[in-house]
């Protein structure tokens, strides 16, 4: 504690801790303030005096703090805000005395204090409570240590250790029997080997031959010994090995006064009378010297005898054979004859002997069957060997004593380590053990009056162990910090290492021992000399000032003299080899066995890397025989297993547990602070609260802080939402060194002190609203009467004023009445007056105006009219202007055209005589008439094959009618039989409708024929009409092209050259165009996408255009295209449907959306020529067309011939191209229709074939209109090319639009040299042209039109919804506006009012659907019942006409095809072979889900009714075998799902109902009261199956059984969350302290979860599963109340065991909860089931903790509510109960005390926690089923169709 926090102790804190020589300290409080510098420090003691206490910086410092009252008390020592010595002392002193808690955490230590008295607190129902949880969840115990190692190991799959340490008398063996008890109950075997029954069968065998009584305790373990358990995988336990430690041998031949030898040589003498005892011929152990010394050979409340059966028992268990228990029990005996041997001395002194008829010696003898003779001899003889002889020499009588001595340890040091590796064999298992826990029980540090060599190696021990606690702590410390992030400076800790090398360091301790042993003339005296000539300088060690034979070692706890007289001969352990080998030569087996040279087992084992697990073997080795100078010593043996102990526990995760022994009297609850505070200092205890203190010892989490800390925050804080960040604030406000305290990731770190400062910051907070609170209410009690007061003296005043202001108010009334008769006599004279004057104003004001407006009118007139005429006169100098100028214009504009035109006449009328153009036109039409021709001959091939297809069906339906009437006359002349004919006949109708059927079939298809083949004659002679036109057509072009070539010779010299750079101009433009084309297409993929976007944006109802369908439908136009990019996908196509098949390319949809895809590219290929289309009529639209003159008709005439052509051309192929669609159309119905057709496969073979070819015709037909089109492409730019330079403008007398007349004649010009024409113009052939001309350009601007029409309308559909989305926008981003304007207050509401609003939209929308749906369904229903009374009357049908078709000899009785609904008698008939499968369906393989909507329990009626069946046959095997195979079955399905809580709530529902059915129809009178007449005529009439019913009955308890298990697993984990953990109700806030806070917390932030809520959800789903499946509600209710028993154990266990949860709060929102569920009982009608009885304890809980708990009247309330607590659990909630704040008050003693002496007389089970393994025994009432057999209906989707209604 530094000064500036005892500057202001008077401050801070008043009480603080000075030191007492008897209480070691005690309290006090300071009365005056104290300045840094002051001598002394006022204080004043709790029995009110005063001391004067002096302090200084050296002699005397400032006391210790105390901590406020709230930290008293808790579990964690380490969470004390002042962590030194008196705290912890108080705060164990308290808990032990006050509370009865005698087990505390101090950081990663467990600190239990022995309470001299059994506690219930060891039980199973403990461990379950415990098993889980986490360590600082529950109140500290030895199981806690236990859970969290076992946890540990299983999360980490590192190995595991609990270091049990303490004094003698402290508790060490106890705490690691329970800790054994707890891994053997968690972890237990998963076979039958009970390895866990074994391991602890081990401790009282250890405690009998290892346990003895001291002084300070009755039974101390004089042994040091390490258990380890192994665990497989899984983690059961899979075996165990025990490792031993420094047996205290001298024990067996000395006892102090008041202590005992080992147990076992009392329970043997206790048993002596047994008659398998009697040859040990053992007497009373008063009668014994081994076991009278200490002159009390009792103990009290121990039976000897008993404890030697329990050994006995143990002993058996582990597999030692009875014949090897026996040669034990004569070994010990053989011991304590052994020590009654009487050696006599002789004169001489130097001789002695033993009498021969020493009776104790024979028995020695006979026992291990050893010679007398050889014995007597060499007890009083030994032998001596030198190099040169060997002799015998005599011993003295006390050298004799010594070597008998010697030899009983020997022997019984032997009989130990064999007894040991025993039980590790019978522990040991072959199983590879995957990991383990270690039990270290070791004795702790002492110091005596006279310390000799056992306890200079106990304490040894303890030093090594306490260097590895030091390490281990600080390492956690460490890890802490930086697991947090915290930064942290190295703490100073004690190390004792150079303690530890003064002992065992080359030249240390037991280095010089060894030496001085192995000197034959080696005394301690000596030995000392040379310790006091090495280590005297070293610092911990010292030499006494008053013995030469005596040294001091400085261990870590204390200063311990040691005494070195013994300590060579103990180190030695000398025994002769001559007694040795007497004992080898024994004729006992396990005698010679005992002592053989190989026992040698002082190897020191070995960690295997393989098993990772230590091979454990007794740490005290045997000696070998006859080789002194190599014989180990005991020194340098127990540091080679000490330092195996180590590597052991370095190689583990180590848990300590420091056992106090708080008095030396053993009184129970009795706490002695001096005999505490030594042994806290021996321990290490307050070394880890030194190196805690060092750094920052509390530790909080952020929420634990925030939820006690809170009121200390502003209302500004709160709003921030990370609740670390208002945590880091408010420190960082309150404390302003930032050295206090550290911020970790989960965690704030407090200095000591610091978390005091902050309770008393919280308390003076509570005090200021205290007195806020107290200020308020006075204020308002003296408002309150000042009011009273003051209204009086108002009403008062009230009525004085009140007369006055009447009088006054009447004086008023006559003033003002003669105030206004003046005012108004005067106004009326001065009015008129006024009046007067004003008229007149008027009258010269009027007259005035009037003149000089109208003077102004005059000027503004004269002024307008100028204006006009000035504006008249330009206008018109303007105009004469104008004309003249242009008509100037006009006259030249028309001479210098005129000039133009006349040149360009006469070029166009050179070019006009070429006829080069004409040739290559006649090759399109040759194509175009062969193609036709083969189309048409085709088509007529097509019509025959379908005519003979025709004939053939004829013909084949001739021949089936010709069979058919043969048949018809054959049974006609066979009418024996009635039904027979009768048959035929029905068969015989119904070919003939067939035959009818197929006549008009036939007669359609002949109809269809003819109409086809009338359609495609009229085809073809439009055809030939055609081809002659064009014909002629080509004959009369030939020889216009003939003519005109002949005229044109002389102009072809510069053709070549023009062909050359038009060649090059189509390239260049064929290029351009491609390019144009690829993006086009791109353009056009992007635009489809764009359509699916909003096809998908915007909802549509009907059907939607989709761009596959959208080709389809486009592709009907007029101007159809090929495609330039995939015109081998028809072929592909084709080729597909051959290999796939026939009947697959039917239903393959793929080879048809090939085709639509080629369409679709035919229609772009279509719109591409139209735009080229376009372009020439645009150009011909220009062209001069009538009588512009004689020079310029004949040139334009052939200029228009080629697009006339070209689009005559264009027509017809489109037309063809159009059929073509046309077709592929009708191929596709045709093969949909024969996808769906069911005809036989030669008539599809047929069909598939003619589609096929029409296919490939169609596929011939695009490939030749493809050439065709690209033909006609390159005319099409060839023509368009010229006509682009035309410039001259001429007008058509027919029409108004201009033409470009230089570009007509530069056209004509290039038209003339290409082509060779003569006279085209004949005949009137132009005007012909001219009008297809127009009638082609109209049909193209209407389809422009529609077309256009139509991206118009998806364009202003588009452009609406894009307004109506900025709308929307437009909407949301105001309200965004408003929203980011608004308040925080008004934003919250507003965003509330939001989603209130668009959740009411959504809920309507739903409940319109809703509605639909509900009509849907009731549409549905309707229709399904109709459906299931067809399908039953189907299956009645079906059913009785299977059975008419079986005929199995197994039937007994005759069966007819169909029966009434009336004759059924609710039986089922099924074959024997048939079992199984009704097994397997109706148990093994049956869903709940498949039988929810049908009858409930359906299963066990369809057995019953199949049982009920062979009974009514008498067949009595059939019956057996069924119900055997069903329990079999269901026992079975519920192994399988054993997790599973709905099939075990099903089959606990069909196996009760199948006992009930049994029981019902049994025939017995006490089941037929509620029976039907006709139910009673269903019983069984040939068996009685009661001892079935038993079966049943077992059967269905074991399901229930299983059910509650199933249940009780799944509420398990949520209890606790629930009932203790979760804040369900409002109001309450949360518990205003934390849960322990050490190193050892792990990150999570809390609980799981779990809530109220979820609980009650679980519970409603468990009962609605087992309403739904049709349980019994008798059976439902016990399973609840069982439920609810659960519940009440677990959560009243957990409550005893946690000090966290007891206080007000917590029973506030206990009762809550446990109301909450009351209302679900009564929601459920379960209030008669029992259920709210069971959580009775829980109810007077919550009220105990909410109840006054001062007076004796609260004393006697307590007592009369809490009925179904027990005295202990009243108590321990007491003791628990935990106050929130300083201003509630703690439980006193006294009150305590009180309650305990009221409920002293109440006679009641000394139980502390409630049994949670308590099941209440069930009970099935018989429940008879209303429901009638024969109206039970079988679905058939159980497949149940074997089964016969009977």
């Amino acid at each position: 504690m530094n000064s500036r926090q005892h500057s202001k102790v008077a401050e801070l804190y008043t009480r603080v801790w000075i030191p007492d020589p008897e209480e070691v300290w005690k309290p006090a409080e300071i009365i005056k303030d104290y300045k840094e510098g002051d001598p002394i420090l006022h204080l004043r003691l709790e029995d009110e005096s005063t001391l004067e206490y002096p302090v200084g910086p050296k002699d005397n410092p400032l006391p210790f703090l105390r901590n406020p009252d709230i930290l008293v008390g808790e579990n964690d020592l380490t969470a004390l805000s002042y962590l030194h010595e008196p705290a912890v002392l108080h705060n164990l002193k308290v808990r032990f005395l006050e509370s009865n808690h005698i087990y505390t955490y101090c950081g990663i230590v467990l600190v239990a204090i022995n309470p001299y008295e059994q506690l219930q607190i060891y039980g199973e129902e403990v461990i379950n409570a415990y098993n889980g949880q986490n360590m600082g969840d529950m109140d500290p115990h030895i199981f806690a240590v236990a859970e969290e190692a076992y946890k540990q190991m299983a999360r980490d799959e590192k190995n595991q250790s609990i270091i049990v340490s303490g004094e003698s008398g402290a508790g060490k063996t106890v705490s690691a029997k329970y800790a054994m008890r707890y891994f053997a109950t968690v972890g237990g075997s998963a076979n039958d080997t009970n390895v866990e029954e074994k391991v602890l069968a081990s401790s009282p065998i250890m405690e009998a031959i290892g346990n003895a009584k001291t002084t300070r305790n009755d039974n101390s373990s004089r042994f040091g010994k390490y258990i380890q358990i192994g665990f497989d995988k899984r983690y059961h336990i899979i075996g165990a090995n025990m490792r031993t430690y420094l047996l205290e041998k001298s024990r067996v031949v000395f006892q102090a006064e008041d202590e005992r030898n080992y147990h076992i040589f009392y329970q043997l003498c206790a048993s002596g009378s047994l008659t398998e005892f009697k040859d040990l011929a053992l007497a009373s152990a008063e009668g014994f010297t081994y076991t009278s010394m200490g002159e009390n050979i009792f103990i009290d409340g121990v039976n000897d005898a008993e404890d030697l059966v329990k050994m006995r028992e143990a002993l058996s268990l582990l597999g030692i054979k009875e014949s090897h228990q026996m040669s034990i029990f004569k070994i010990i005996a053989s011991i304590l004859h052994l020590g009654n041997v009487n050696i006599v001395a002789e004169r001489d002194g130097e001789s002695c002997h033993i009498s021969k008829d020493d009776l104790h010696l024979h028995h020695f003898c006979q026992l291990l069957g050893v010679e007398l003779e050889q014995m007597e001899h060499w007890l009083c003889h030994r032998k001596l060997v030198t190099t040169a002889e060997t002799y015998v020499k005599n011993m003295s009588r006390a050298q004799a004593t010594n070597a008998r001595d010697a030899l009983a340890k020997h022997i019984y040091a032997f009989l130990f380590d064999w007894i040991v590796e025993q039980i590790n064999k019978a522990l040991y298992t072959s199983t590879k053990q995957h990991s383990f826990i270690g039990v270290l029980d070791i004795y702790g540090f002492e110091t005596f009056e006279i310390n000799s060599f056992e306890q200079f190696c106990i304490n040894y021990a303890n030093e090594k162990l306490q260097q590895q606690f030091n390490s281990h702590v600080f390492k956690l410390e460490q890890e802490e910090y930086m697991k947090e992030q915290i930064p942290w400076t190295l703490i100073d800790f004690y190390d004792n290492q150079p303690c530890i090398d003064l002992i065992e360091a080359k030249l240390g301790i037991l280095d010089l021992l060894d030496e001085e042993c192995k000197v034959p003339k080696g005394t301690d005296q000596n030995w000392a000399q040379k310790l006091y000539s090495k280590h005297l300088s070293r610092e911990h060690f010292e030499k006494p000032r008053m013995s030469n034979i005596s040294f001091i070692v400085v261990h870590f706890a204390d200063k311990v003299e040691y005494q070195c007289e013994g300590f060579l001969e103990k180190n030695r352990d000398t025994v002769y080899d001559e007694q040795i080998n007497i004992l080898k030569a024994s004729k006992f087996q396990l005698v010679a066995d005992l002592f053989q040279d190989g026992k040698d087992v002082s190897a020191p084992a070995v960690l295997s890397g393989k098993t990772s697990r230590i091979n454990v073997r007794p740490a005290k080795p045997m000696p070998k025989s006859h080789n002194r100078e190599h014989r180990k010593t005991v020194g340098h043996q127990f540091r080679n297993s000490l330092h195996l102990l180590m590597e052991t526990l370095n190689a583990t995760t180590p848990h300590y547990v420091r056992c106090i022994k708080p008095n030396d009297e053993k009184q129970a609850f009795v706490f002695d602070s001096k005999r505490a505070v030594q042994q806290l200092r021996a321990c290490g205890v307050l070394e880890t609260i030194r190196i805690s203190a060092a750094g920052y010892p509390s530790r909080w989490t952020y929420m634990d802080f925030f939820s006690r800390y809170r009121v200390l925050m502003k209302r500004k804080d709160l709003s921030i939402g990370d609740k670390k960040q208002i945590c880091k604030n408010l420190l960082e406000s309150l404390v302003k060194d930032p050295d206090k305290f550290q911020f970790g990731k989960t965690k704030i770190f407090f200095r000591a002190g610091q978390v005091a400062y902050l309770e008393k910051l919280r308390a003076d907070k509570f005090r200021f609203a205290c007195i806020k609170i107290q200020k308020t209410v006075r204020g308002w009690l003296q408002r309150t009467c000042y009011r009273k007061i003051r209204k009086s003296a108002i009403t008062l005043q009230r009525y004085g004023r009140g007369y006055l202001a009447r009088r006054y108010a009447e004086y008023l009334r006559f003033t003002k009445a003669a105030l206004v008769c003046q005012k108004q006599c005067r106004m009326v004279r001065v009015r008129r007056a006024y009046l007067t004057i004003r008229q007149a104003v008027i009258t010269i004001q009027a007259y005035t105006r009037g003149m000089y407006t109208r003077r102004l009118y005059q000027e503004f007139l004269l002024h307008h009219k100028a204006t006009i005429i000035q504006r008249t006169v330009r206008g018109w100098l303007e105009r004469k202007k104008l004309c003249r100028a242009r008509d100037a214009a006009i006259v030249i504009q028309c001479a210098y055209r005129r000039v133009l035109a006349k040149r360009q006449l006469k070029q166009l009328k050179i070019e006009a005589r070429s006829a080069e153009h004409f040739k290559k036109l006649n090759v399109g039409m040759e194509n175009k008439i062969v193609q036709l021709q083969r189309k048409m001959d085709e088509q007529s091939k097509d019509y025959k094959t379908q005519n003979e297809q025709l004939v053939v069906a004829n013909t084949s339906l001739g021949t089936e009618v010709g069979k058919l009437q043969k048949e018809l006359d054959v049974l006609r002349s066979h009418q024996g039989n009635n039904n027979q004919l009768t048959s035929l006949q029905e068969e015989i109708e119904r070919l003939r409708v067939e035959l009818d059927e197929a006549h008009t079939q036939a007669k359609r298809l002949k109809e269809e024929h003819s109409s086809e083949k009338l359609g495609l004659e009229q085809r073809v002679e439009e055809l030939e009409r055609e081809n002659s036109l064009l014909k002629e057509e080509k004959e009369e072009m030939n020889q216009r092209i003939l003519q005109f070539s002949k005229s044109s010779e002389g102009q072809k010299g510069s053709v070549p050259q023009k062909e050359l750079r038009l060649q090059t101009e189509l390239n260049e433009e064929r290029l351009r165009y491609q390019n144009l084309l690829k993006e086009f297409s791109r353009l056009e993929q992007r635009y489809d996408n764009l359509q699916e976007e909003v096809s998908f944006v915007k909802f549509h109802p009907g059907h939607r255009r989709v761009p596959s369908n959208q080709s389809s439908l486009g592709s009907d136009s007029n101007y159809p295209s090929i495609s330039l990019s995939e015109v081998g996908d028809t072929e592909d196509t084709i080729q597909q449907v051959e290999d796939m098949g026939m009947e697959n390319a039917a239903m393959d949809l793929s080879v048809f959306m090939k085709l639509q895809k080629r369409v679709r590219e035919l229609e772009q290929e279509r719109k591409k020529l139209q735009t080229n289309l376009e372009k020439m009529e645009e150009l011909s639209s220009h062209k001069v067309i009538g009588t512009v003159g004689a020079e310029i008709s004949p040139p334009i005439t052939p200029l228009l011939i080629l697009p006339l052509f070209s689009i005559l051309q264009r027509q017809e192929l489109e037309s063809e191209n159009k059929k073509l669609k046309n077709d592929l159309n009708e191929l596709r119905k045709a093969l949909a229709e024969q996808a769906s057709d069911s005809t036989s496969s030669n008539e599809m073979h047929d069909s598939y074939n003619l589609l096929l070819s029409q296919l490939k015709a169609a596929n011939e037909e695009l490939d030749i209109r493809k050439e065709e089109v690209l033909m006609l492409k390159s005319q099409i730019v060839s023509s368009t090319k010229p006509t682009e330079n035309f410039n001259l403008i001429v007008k058509c007398p027919n029409s108004k639009i201009p033409v470009d007349k230089e570009e007509s004649l530069q056209a004509y010009q290039d038209f003339s040299e290409m082509q060779d024409w003569g006279y085209v113009n004949e005949d009137g052939e132009l005007g012909l042209a001219y009008r297809g001309l127009k009638q082609v350009a109209r049909l193209l601007e209407a389809q422009l039109q529609s077309q256009s029409r139509k991206y118009q309308d998806e364009l202003e559909a588009l452009h609406t919804q894009i307004e109506v989305l900025k709308e929307d926008l437009e909407k949301k981003q105001e309200m965004l506006n408003h929203f980011s304007s608004l308040p925080p207050d008004a934003l919250v509401e507003f965003s509330v009012q939001q989603e209130i609003t668009r959740l009411t939209n959504e809920n309507l929308d739903l409940k319109e659907i809703v509605e639909k749906l509900e009509k849907n369904e009731k549409k549905l229903k309707k229709q399904l019942k109709i459906y299931y009374k067809k399908v039953q009357e189907l299956e009645v049908g079906q059913a009785a006409a299977l059975q008419a078709s079986r005929s199995r000899p197994e039937l007994t009785r005759q069966v007819t095809v169909q029966r009434k609904e009336k004759d059924f008698e609710g039986m089922l008939e099924y074959y024997k072979e048939d079992e199984s499968l009704l097994v397997m369906t109706l148990i093994t393989d049956m869903k709940p889900q498949a039988v929810s909507a049908t009858v409930p329990c359906l299963p066990a009626y369809i057995l019953f009714m199949c049982i009920r069946h062979s009974d009514y046959i008498n067949d009595d095997q059939k019956v057996h075998s069924l119900l055997t195979s069903t329990i079999n079955a269901i026992k079975k399905v519920l192994k399988k799902h054993n997790s599973d809580f709905e099939m075990t709530s099903f089959w606990l529902a069909n196996t009760s109902r199948l006992l009930h059915c049994l029981k019902q129809y049994s025939g017995d009178e006490a089941f037929m009261t509620q029976n039907t007449p006709k139910q009673n005529e269903h019983c069984l009439k040939n068996f009685d199956l009661a001892e079935y019913r038993q079966v049943l009955s077992d059967l269905s308890i074991q399901i229930y059984q299983q059910l509650i298990k199933i249940a009780e697993g799944i509420l398990q984990p949520m209890i606790v969350s629930a009932m203790l953990e979760s804040g369900s109700l409002a109001g309450v806030k949360p518990m205003g302290y934390r849960n322990r806070s050490s190193s050892m917390d792990c990150e999570s932030g809390g609980p799981g979860g779990y809530t109220l809520e979820a609980l009650i959800r679980q519970l409603g789903d468990f009962f609605g599963i087992m309403r739904d499946h049709g349980l019994d509600p008798e059976i439902g209710q016990q399973v609840i109340r069982q439920l609810f028993y659960s519940i009440n154990a677990v959560t009243l266990n957990n409550l005893l065991l946690r000090k966290d949860v007891c206080s007000w709060s917590t029973g506030m929102q206990l009762r809550y909860n446990v109301s909450q569920m009351e209302e679900w009982l009564r929601g459920r009608n379960l209030q008669q089931s029992g259920a709210v009885a069971t959580i009775e304890p829980l109810i007077q809980a919550a009220q105990l903790l909410q109840v006054k708990k001062k007076t004796s009247q609260d004393v006697e309330a307590i007592c009369s509510m809490c009925t179904s607590l027990t005295t202990q659990q009243i108590v321990k909630i007491l003791n628990l109960y935990t106050p929130l704040n300083e201003f509630e008050e703690r439980v006193t003693v006294s009150f305590i005390r009180d309650i305990q002496n009221h409920l002293q007389d109440r006679v009641e089970n000394n139980q502390l926690l409630v049994d949670t393994k308590h099941t209440y025994p069930v009970l099935f009432p018989y429940t008879p089923s209303a429901l009638s057999l024969e109206s039970l209906h079988i679905p058939a989707s159980l497949n149940l169709h074997f089964l016969t209604r009977v």
